[in-house]
């Protein structure tokens, strides 16, 4: 019998403020262990939390980026549970009234497009870190209360190349709003795994398992292998499959077995008693909406079309916002926006990761890039000489025809001139002429 996989993902985004979720606190990543905490965030009694109003932003950013319906009346919820890390024990999220409900994400796989269906995103604040050392273990609470969005996908993924291309289309759509930096290495986005097998042609889902925790996106991909196919073995085996909480061993590359799946009803939700609920006015959701950028899908088949980029060329400016609006900001004052395209692909690219910078801190000013297209497209200079005025321009900015002008780099092309120096070369060497005359 052959089996197909249904998998549904929750993606934690930590979003991009200057405060905790309900306090003071700082987020900056880094710090030492328990230096950003106050009362508030670390749940002492009488402690008072207060809503962080930017954090509800950029998650309805996001949601109408997503195509989500908006709440216009959203509430927040109590989720009781009881691990180290937790240390009020319990959770301020949403349950029945979240922020963003439906919506979708359109991904492209094996060159077939089609749209992951969303469930709700919703706003929560973040739990602590466990840290585990040889003999003892700690808890650091910086990243405790931290604003968390929480974007939850039907179980209509199918495979893990889908599950990838879900992931890395939503972390640049974030990125584009400016919701997060979606940062995997600093815990900006993580992810929860939820994934089941059914014998193909099956409507109803089979018994499902969840990953707890993935922060990279190859990790998801590499453990939906696994667990995908540790699930098929154990059903045409015979056997059953655990609704369990399992985790993935990168080192060993298999998922084991963590603790048994909880159940909504387990968490005890209820209305926090804290905090008002939200309403959001008209006028100020149409406010959001007008700031909303272009998806960067739309943006990469505008680009193909208003400057004949090839499909690949197209996405990979488009990967990243800034990077997709400085080429835009070259290649209007250019003749010639495909050979921006290949400077920025290789040239900037290069010169970007080997000084591990971002392309908002570069020296090359858009205008200088175009001049520099133009001065080799006009033959003024080679392309070895452009290479070296760019790494002038790209060390201290500046005037690339200047640039030329000082070094006296400017090709001599007409015959005159270079019957001329040619002369004037044979005048100055006489020796070098008399030796060549003789062999």
């Amino acid at each position: 019998m052959n089996y197909e996989a249904r998998i549904g993902l929750e993606v934690h985004v930590q979003l991009k403020t200057q405060s905790k979720m309900f306090c003071g606190c700082g987020t900056e990543f880094g710090g030492a262990p328990n230096t950003r905490v106050c009362p508030i965030c670390l749940g002492y009694p009488g402690a008072m939390p207060s809503m962080n109003r930017e954090a509800v932003e950029r998650t309805v950013l996001t949601g109408l980026m997503l195509g989500c319906e908006i709440a216009t009346y959203a509430k927040f919820d109590r989720k009781s549970y009881f691990y180290p890390d937790m240390p009020k024990n319990y959770q301020i999220s949403q349950y029945d009234r979240p922020f963003c409900l439906g919506g979708g994400v359109s991904i492209e796989v094996q060159g077939r497009t089609r749209r992951i269906p969303l469930t709700r995103i919703h706003l929560e604040e973040d739990v602590g870190k466990s840290m585990h050392f040889a003999t003892t273990s700690g808890v650091d609470f910086n990243r405790a209360g931290v604003p968390l969005m929480e974007i939850v996908t039907e179980p209509e993924i199918a495979s893990p190349e889908e599950a990838e291309a879900f992931l890395q289309t939503l972390r640049r759509i974030v990125r584009y709003v400016g919701a997060s930096e979606v940062n995997m290495e600093m815990g900006n986005m993580r992810c929860d795994v939820n994934c089941s097998v059914r014998p193909v042609g099956d409507a109803a889902l089979g018994v499902k398992t969840e990953l707890k925790n993935l922060n990279t996106i190859k990790g998801v991909y590499n453990a939906l292998v696994y667990e995908i196919g540790r699930q098929t073995e154990r059903l045409r085996s015979g056997a059953a499959v655990a609704t369990e909480t399992r985790r993935w061993d990168a080192e060993r590359g298999v998922t084991a077995s963590m603790r048994t799946k909880e159940a909504a009803h387990d968490y005890r939700y209820f209305p926090e008693p804290d905090l008002m609920p939200v309403q959001i006015a008209p006028a100020q959701l149409d406010a959001w909406r007008r700031r909303l950028p272009e998806l960067p899908r739309d943006r990469r088949r505008r680009l193909m079309r208003e400057y004949a980029l090839t499909d690949y060329a197209a996405g990979e400016l488009v990967a990243d916002k800034d990077t997709s609006e400085y080429f835009e900001s070259a290649a209007r004052l250019s003749s010639n926006p495909r050979s921006v395209a290949n400077w920025i692909m290789t040239e900037i690219f290069a010169r970007l990761s080997e000084k591990n910078m971002e392309i908002q801190q570069i020296r090359v000013e858009p205008s200088a890039l175009a001049d520099l297209i133009r001065l080799v497209d006009e033959g003024t200079i080679n392309m070895p000489m452009a290479k070296s005025v760019f790494e002038e321009l790209f060390e201290s900015g500046g005037d690339p025809a200047r640039l030329v002008e000082e070094r006296g780099l400017a090709q001599v092309s007409g015959s005159a001139e270079l019957e001329a120096l040619a002369r004037q070369a044979v005048a100055e060497h006489p020796q070098s002429v008399a030796d060549y005359r003789a062999g």
